[in-house]
């Protein structure tokens, strides 16, 4: 026969032992939301209704006023005489920014000789061309002939070997190129002057550890590191350049804007459309300068922004 099973006892308590105690839950208290309220900017507001009422009154103004005569402004603004002098302006442009380039790095690695000398004659060019107008260069230049109306090659305080006529030599887009050229490369070296003594001093030990020579320390190291600050910088000089080009009119050559200046005299009621046409070409050419240097600045940041 198959016997019960014998009941399980439960140890027995002491009687100092008692059942745990279960703490009473805490009430929690709701604590009250509170709404961030923004800084408020009155004067921030004010200002910018006041731009925006002014922006539209000006834009209101270009359209209704008759005076701009814009059917006169599309009449002229791809004319052939405004399209030639845009080129002039363009090819002056182009040859004084490759010259002025060029003079740039020469005064600036003048300016970084060793050679007193250099470093003299540099620092005085700079000065010099810094300090002077653009169109008192361009003045001087044009009448060059007055002062020197011979040149020669030869030998220096001796004979000359080869003459040649200055009037014969220097033409009107000679003149506006050499007068920019050398007003650019004043402005240039400094440029570039920046861009090397930016490069780290860290760079020039370590290939001159390598046992390069000094040309191509220069080509290979250090040229490359500047173009990162040479660049971008010089793109906005060339802003500058463009709208400096105005100031060829003044030695006889019919750039855009002295082509828009003798059109003007040509036909004295078209003086206001003419020069928003000369503007608006400005402008253009000014925009796609802009936008090659954010390209330019964006493709010389690589590595060195996060």
């Amino acid at each position: 026969m198959n016997e019960p099973p014998l009941p399980v006892l439960s140890p027995a308590r002491r009687p100092s032992e008692s059942a745990p105690v279960q703490a009473a839950p805490v009430p929690v208290q709701q604590v009250p939301v509170q709404r961030v309220v923004p800084l408020r900017h009155p004067g921030r507001w004010l200002v910018s209704v006041l731009v925006v009422v002014l922006v539209a009154q000006f834009a209101h103004g270009l359209v209704t006023n008759p005076f701009y005569q814009w059917d006169r402004f599309q009449y002229w603004f791809a004319r052939p005489v405004i399209t030639g002098g845009l080129l002039v302006t363009l090819e002056v442009t182009a040859l004084s920014a490759v010259l002025g380039l060029a003079g740039g790095v020469l005064l600036a690695l003048a300016r970084m000789s060793k050679s007193l000398v250099l470093r003299a004659v540099a620092w005085s060019y700079v000065w010099l061309f810094r300090s002077v107008p653009l169109i008192v260069v361009l003045l001087i230049l044009y009448n060059f002939s007055a002062l020197y109306r011979t040149l020669s090659l030869g030998v220096p305080f001796g004979p000359g070997l080869v003459h040649f006529r200055e009037s014969t030599l220097a033409t009107d887009l000679v003149v506006a190129t050499v007068g920019l050229s050398l007003n650019e490369a004043a402005y240039a070296s400094e440029v570039v002057r920046a861009g090397l003594l930016s490069v780290d001093q860290g760079q020039h030990e370590a290939a001159a550890a390598l046992g390069l020579p000094r040309r191509h320390q220069f080509v290979r190291i250090v040229l490359p590191q500047a173009l990162r600050t040479i660049v971008p910088s010089y793109v906005n000089q060339l802003i500058g350049l463009i709208k400096s080009t105005s100031l060829v009119f003044y030695v006889s050559l019919l750039d855009l804007f002295g082509q828009v200046q003798s059109m003007g005299s040509t036909y004295p009621g078209d003086v206001v459309p003419l020069l928003m046409v000369a503007t608006v070409w400005y402008v253009i050419l000014t925009s796609v300068v802009s936008v090659a240097q954010f390209s330019v600045e964006r493709h010389y940041a690589r590595g060195t922004s996060r």
